[in-house]
């Protein structure tokens, strides 16, 4: 008797990576299931500007959209679900993959697909800001343009919504003083030329709160120091991934693939940080579903 499942595949998470590798299992007819915590795209939906897309898509929220109306074709076809809940345990069993929601469902499947992507990081989380007394820093991807014109503004870190930002608000007449790390100092590449901008390559910065906004200090490589105040403090540290307990996890705090069970397969950007492109997490999204299909048949992929 063959066993009781759910679905073909399971698909965690409804980003680039997980709608991708939805609409590849649907398209070769396997029964699959999507679960997603909140909306299809919901990260995506923080993105203001996009350019190396193909598709002529303006903004995140746009190809959100179209990501969901993906979705709800496939819906029509009969092979593809998508369920609302958040997974809070995946397992690879000898017959099966199994996935745990938090209201404690139990989905079970031939396979699953891991596409959760990356969360930002805080200032605790980055070891050359200290900032406890701060506060919650708003990150710059949500800060409106209109809030910041004609102000000096001091951004920590220098990860890629910063080019993001700059080019969703061209316009926007802004001073964005970067702190940024060594580890970041390859991301200024694409924003180095901005008018807007001025770079700092730091080993520490320290937020205070101060009465007319925050005092920063800063430390230089090779010895110095500076001290000042601004009115506004935004956060722009980077990611870390979002794992769901039951992945194997490296040292490096992604998801390798080859450690994971033969039946739990993971894509996009929570296999590594040079994954983190939208056009790239859509390819192994694909990539990803395939594996399973091949591998039910015997084949390679």
């Amino acid at each position: 008797m063959s066993p009781s499942w759910d679905a073909d595949l399971l698909v965690v998470g409804a980003g680039p990576a997980g709608v991708a590798a939805a609409v590849m299992a649907s398209s070769l007819r396997m029964r699959c299931v999507v679960v997603e915590a909140e909306r299809v795209g919901a990260k995506l939906r923080t993105i203001g500007a996009l350019e190396n897309v193909p598709g002529g898509w303006s903004t995140g929220t746009a190809l959100a959209e179209a990501f969901a109306g993906d979705l709800a074709r496939h819906r029509e076809r009969g092979c593809l679900s998508v369920l609302s809940g958040r997974a809070v345990r995946v397992a690879g069993h000898d017959d099966r993959a199994e996935v745990v929601l938090a209201d404690g469902r139990v989905l079970a499947a031939s396979a699953a697909v891991v596409a959760t992507g990356v969360t930002a990081l805080a200032p605790e989380d980055a070891a050359w800001v200290e900032a406890r007394e701060a506060g919650v820093l708003s990150p710059l991807w949500r800060a409106a343009a209109s809030g910041l014109e004609g102000r000096r503004v001091v951004v920590l870190g220098a990860d890629r919504p910063l080019g993001t930002w700059l080019r969703a608000h061209p316009r926007a007449s802004v001073r964005f003083d970067v702190l940024f790390p060594e580890a970041d100092r390859y991301k200024t590449d694409e924003v180095a030329d901005d008018p807007r901008l001025r770079l700092h390559l730091v080993e520490w910065a320290g937020v205070a709160p101060d009465p007319e906004g925050f005092r920063v200090s800063v430390r230089r490589p090779g010895g110095g120091a500076d001290a000042f105040v601004v009115g506004t403090v935004l956060g722009n540290l980077g990611s870390r991934p979002a794992v769901v307990p039951g992945l194997v996890v490296g040292a490096d705090g992604y998801c390798p693939p080859g450690g994971q069970h033969a039946r739990v397969f993971v894509a996009g950007d929570l296999k590594g940080a040079r994954m983190q492109r939208i056009a790239v997490a859509m390819g192994d999204g694909s990539r990803a579903a395939l594996e399973p299909y091949y591998w039910a048949r015997g084949l390679s992929g």
